[in-house]
């Protein structure tokens, strides 16, 4: 049971605005609903928010708008929940700033573990040692300043756009990375070679970092959105 964290969940459905607040009390959460964009903005400039849980198809505006206009002031972690389906519409969300997508209808389970990895990437903002500059993540270790990585105690031998790579993943770690999002801070840009180009870093770089590239650990492939670095 957790109480320390604040959830907001801005959906219009009733039916299933009631089954997250019943589920989220459940397990121990402090829970606010609200029925409308407006209403969740005010919301969140009023209370103390830890995760927001948002349907993109509300009564007053788009859901990608009201994440556009939150991620003008702040960085709480968005967890999107909605009956749109296609890579399209995930892409627009999560590269206008959410952090993660889960398609209507869900398992409560499922969402619930949705939660507690925006819960892991708040934990781990939070103990972050900025003073130290390392990054650390089961036996995985970034030395940020001696731009190395370690696994297992063990250098690895990395190109440096495979350590970019594992950079920007670490420094995201527990959020969904698009391949747009990737491709522009990588390359500048998100053409489709690019993103050609990106897929074969990856398929390189999780040689280098996975016991087993086809039970990946530490590297998660979001098939047609993009990539996601697993906290440990």
């Amino acid at each position: 049971m957790n109480t320390k964290n604040r959830i907001l969940v801005i959906e219009d459905d009733i039916q299933i605005r009631k089954l997250m607040l019943t589920s989220l009390k459940a397990n121990g959460y402090m829970v606010e609903c609200v029925s409308n964009g407006d209403a969740g903005i005010m919301a969140l400039t009023a209370n103390k928010t830890d995760i927001v849980l948002l349907d993109l198809g509300l009564p007053d505006m788009d859901g990608v708008s009201l994440i556009k206009i939150v991620r003008e002031w702040s960085q709480v972690p968005i967890i999107v929940v909605s009956a749109r389906g296609e890579d399209q519409d995930k892409i627009a969300a999560l590269d206008n700033g959410a952090d993660d997508y889960l398609t209507k209808p869900f398992s409560l389970d499922e969402l619930m573990a949705r939660i507690r990895v925006a819960q892991r990437r708040i934990v781990n903002a939070e103990s972050a040692d900025e003073s130290s500059n390392v990054f650390r993540n089961g036996n995985l270790v970034i030395d940020y300043a001696a731009g190395v990585a370690y696994l297992d105690s063990r250098e690895l031998t990395l190109t440096p756009m495979e350590y970019k790579l594992l950079c920007l993943l670490a420094q995201n770690v527990g959020k969904v990375l698009t391949y747009t999002f990737i491709t522009e801070r990588i390359w500048g840009n998100a053409q489709e070679s690019e993103v050609a180009s990106l897929r074969v870093f990856m398929a390189s770089l999780r040689k280098k970092i996975e016991a087993d590239t086809a039970h990946p650990v530490y590297i998660q492939t979001h098939i047609g959105t993009g990539y996601r670095m697993l906290k440990l």
